[in-house]
């Protein structure tokens, strides 16, 4: 248990890191996109309001007269733009003319070198298909505005550098978020054992305490009911005598419920794995509840398949077998069948038993695993058991890699899946 605790704590603690990084990550690129986006477009905004070309130096804020070096400027609307005097000569693009049916009317490819006369027509297809406004093909950004009836211009914009950067910065983000989270990975698990170290305290406590005082109890126990045997054979059977030794069985069965939980939530597994054929075994343990069931007025249906061989704890399997059928024989419905059977599955093997019973709240079916619970607080008396046996089959299941679980099929009826790896 302390190592599964601390497995969880590592993991969700890794998880939660994990995601504040990729979500940090995420939102710096999509600032870093759109800031460049917005550059970009600002860029074919001032080339398309030019017809193509870029504004007069004047037009730039720039005076003739003035000092030469690069400064920033605004654009004619006074919106802030990242342009300079430098700005047409590092600028790369073209822009196409053409009317309704796609035929090209002007094409300007002065301010780059990529593109050649035979491309004109790709490039026109590109800006048709799309329409007016904006978008992005190849290496390129570009505006599609319309001029006057049936005509259109369209402004690609070299953008490979800017591409590039996005990706290179998103490359090296990413990488910096995993370098990281690994940081991150190994102060948690290092100090995680730390961080448990008080529920680890009181879980160990908790299971001396269940451990001693089943060792404890054993003693008198054995008193008892031997007592209570030497009482009857001196005075006779008596329905006092019955009622007592009853309850001491009931006792004894309690103490070993619970010694058992607390070894299985040891670090080290009490289980004692080796091969045997899983099916000889569960048809045996299944077997010797037949009669037991139709005591109680229920046929039990056993469906194992065979020649399964499977690799874990014959003794423990044979537990969760007893406690399954033994759950299912005191609560099913009355005259009620019970239904239970053994399959291979793609990893290990299934084990189900399904029965009629009362009404049971779904909320309550993850609830049926804990200790000393009851969905039916009046069964107790009725069935003489503690609310502790499915709590043993839960361990057991996990303590073979598996799982239990129970779901209502239907209205009045249970079923559990068991699941062995």
């Amino acid at each position: 248990m302390i190592k599964r605790l601390r497995q969880r704590f590592i993991r969700i603690a890794m998880l939660s890191v994990t995601a504040v990084m990729l979500i940090l990550s995420l939102i710096v690129n999509l600032a870093n996109f759109i800031s460049t986006d917005s550059d970009l477009t600002d860029m074919l905004d001032m080339l398309c309001e030019n017809q193509g070309n870029f504004p007069s130096r004047n037009d730039f804020g720039i005076d003739d007269t003035s000092d030469k070096s690069m400064v920033p400027n605004r654009r004619p609307d006074n919106r802030r733009a990242p342009f300079n005097q430098e700005t047409p000569y590092s600028t790369r693009y073209f822009y196409l003319r053409f009317d309704g049916n796609g035929e090209p009317l002007l094409a300007d490819l002065d301010h780059i070198a990529a593109i050649t006369d035979d491309d004109i027509s790709e490039y026109i297809s590109v800006a048709q298909k799309h329409g007016a406004g904006y978008g992005y093909y190849s290496n390129y950004k570009f505006c599609v505005v319309q001029h006057g009836e049936d005509k259109y211009m369209a402004v690609f914009l070299d953008c490979y550098r800017e591409l590039r950067s996005l990706k290179i910065f998103a490359v090296c983000s990413f990488a910096a978020m995993i370098i990281c989270i690994v940081l991150v990975y190994i102060p948690i698990v290092f100090f995680s054992k730390k961080a448990i170290d008080p529920v680890v305290r009181s879980a160990k406590q908790q299971k001396q305490f269940i451990t001693d005082a089943g060792h404890e109890l054993k003693t008198p126990i054995t008193v008892i009911a031997t007592s209570l045997k030497v009482l009857e054979m001196e005075t006779g059977r008596q329905k006092w005598i019955d009622k007592a030794m009853s309850q001491t069985e009931r006792l004894k069965d309690l103490v070993n419920s619970l010694v058992t939980l607390s070894r299985m939530d040891e670090e080290e597994s009490p289980l004692k794995f080796e091969h045997f054929s899983i099916s000889e075994t569960i048809s045996e343990t299944a077997e010797s509840f037949v009669d037991f069931a139709l005591s109680m007025g229920h046929k039990l249906n056993i469906t194992v398949a065979p020649d399964i061989t499977y690799y874990g704890d014959e003794y423990a399997v044979r537990q969760l077998v007893s406690i399954l059928l033994d759950n299912a024989v005191k609560y099913a419905s009355s005259g009620s069948p019970i239904d239970f059977s053994l399959e291979k599955a793609k990893k290990g093997v299934l084990i189900r038993t399904s029965n009629e019973c009362e009404k049971i709240d779904p909320d309550d079916l993850d609830k049926l695993f804990d200790r000393f619970y009851r969905a039916d607080k009046s069964r107790s008396s009725k069935t003489g058991g503690f609310g502790i046996g499915l709590s043993v089959a839960r361990s057991i299941a996990e303590g073979h890699g598996g799982s239990i679980r129970a779901e209502c099929p239907e209205e009045n009826k249970i079923e559990f899946e068991v699941k062995l790896k």
